[in-house]
């Protein structure tokens, strides 16, 4: 047991970051888990998809926008909230995605689930705008579409180190920068993907009778335990708590609680009436 448990907190020494090596080209093992959470995410929306009535036409279309609202919420949130001396992106916001640095391919770090979310409902209001379709059954299917995808992504977050936790004396903690922490992207992977798809699922199939209610319980169980697992993870250095001891994370999760349960009295308004 003691040679297990000091295998995994040294996991990270264990594992080559690099999945394939094609020549000059590096595959990542955290590049091949956000791939599957792509391909999963795709496969359940076309799935569930076709349980409220949408074609895979329209599944692949709005696939496509909202992929694309995505990446830029995503990048363009963490230069806005996570970016203190975000100046120069905003006055040249081309540059957000510019992989090089002096010449130097360095790729693009900076990514804010809170800003995908923002550019995720561009998306999806200009796509609802342009092609008609039920607005609130759209969403419903993502919300039961994107939680497990989002599993594979935390785990790619924990593979390579991207997300951090805080030091801790917990036997399952994991060493990095010679620190033992909180393997904090498989806690998100669990409670933000696994626990949040069993709680919409059980709700569609058990109490669901009014569209847009599925989005709504997304957001709050989404906000609540990504604020639970802030308290296990590392403020971001350039910003460290925001107000007393919450963290920019916690902030932003709040607006999506509030966000989640007022939209989901506004629908059962509309339900009833």
């Amino acid at each position: 047991m003691d040679n297990l448990i000091n295998f995994w907190q040294h996991v990270y020494s264990h594992i080559n970051p690099v999945a394939i090596n094609l020549g000059p080209f590096h595959i990542h093992w955290y590049a091949i888990m956000y791939i599957t959470a792509l391909v999963l995410g795709y496969y359940l929306g076309v799935k569930f998809g076709e349980k409220f009535g949408f074609s895979k036409k329209i599944i692949d279309e709005y696939f496509i926008w909202t992929e694309i609202g995505i990446i830029l919420g995503a990048r363009f949130g963490y230069i806005l909230f996570y970016m203190p001396n975000n100046s120069y992106y905003l006055s040249h916001p081309w540059e957000a995605f510019n992989p090089f640095v002096n010449g130097k391919f360095v790729g693009i770090a900076g990514m804010s689930y809170h800003g995908a979310v923002i550019g995720f409902i561009i998306a999806t209001l200009l796509f609802y705008k342009i092609k008609k379709v039920d607005l609130w059954k759209l969403v419903d299917v993502v919300a039961l579409a994107v939680p497990l995808a989002y599993v594979f992504g935390r785990i790619g977050n924990f593979l390579n180190e991207r997300i951090v936790g805080r030091i801790t004396d917990i036997p399952w903690g994991v060493y990095i920068d010679g620190a033992l922490r909180h393997p904090i992207g498989l806690y998100e992977a669990f409670f933000e993907g696994f626990v949040s798809f069993l709680i919409i699922y059980f709700y569609y199939k058990k109490f669901y009778k009014c569209r847009g209610e599925l989005i709504s319980l997304y957001l709050i169980t989404y906000g609540i335990f990504r604020s639970i697992c802030e308290l296990w993870r590392e403020p971001d250095p350039q910003l460290g708590f925001i107000i007393s001891n919450f963290t920019m994370g916690q902030i932003l999760s709040l607006f999506l609680i509030i966000g989640g349960i007022g939209l989901f009295y506004y629908r059962r308004k509309k339900c009833r009436n």
